[in-house]
């Protein structure tokens, strides 16, 4: 259960700290190593939600995409099925609009590196976190519920 609301806490929030993480799971009773699951949770999701970005941002260059701008993503765009299928599985939210454009930019920054040769450096993607971790929104409110989940089935 934890494990779902955090993937869906991800549509808002890549980059959360461990004191957002406390404030969203109050039944929890936090220590070092349920602290650090949760943190390496979030870590595996932005490893799929930047591999994905990398995938993608490689096939527009490959298709000839010129400009960063032209990228653009909808709801009907492959990119967002895919991490609205691997976020919110069962569809249990509705994404929130901004994060559209979190995957327009996070997709059009990887776009750019990639066609300006950056990606031949080591540690090239770190730009681009920094740039992604300033994007993230306040989680609604009711998170905070202990049983938010339960709502939802």
């Amino acid at each position: 259960m934890h494990l779902r609301k955090a993937k869906l806490m991800f549509f808002w929030v890549r980059y959360p700290s461990s004191a957002v993480l406390k404030m969203y799971f109050p039944d929890i009773k936090f220590n070092k190593n349920n602290t650090a699951q949760l943190v390496k949770w979030f870590s595996n999701f932005r490893e799929f939600y930047y591999i994905q970005m990398e995938k993608y941002a490689r096939q527009a260059v490959s298709e000839g995409v010129k400009n960063a701008e032209d990228i653009h993503v909808s709801a009907d765009s492959e990119i967002y099925r895919v991490l609205n299928l691997h976020y919110n599985r069962n569809n249990h939210i509705e994404v929130p609009p901004n994060f559209r454009f979190v995957v327009e930019q996070t997709l059009r920054e990887f776009f750019k590196a990639i066609q300006s040769g950056k990606d031949t450096e080591q540690s090239w993607k770190k730009s681009i976190y920094k740039i992604i971790s300033r994007l993230d929104d306040p989680v609604p409110e009711y998170f905070k519920s202990p049983n938010f989940l339960e709502q939802l089935e």
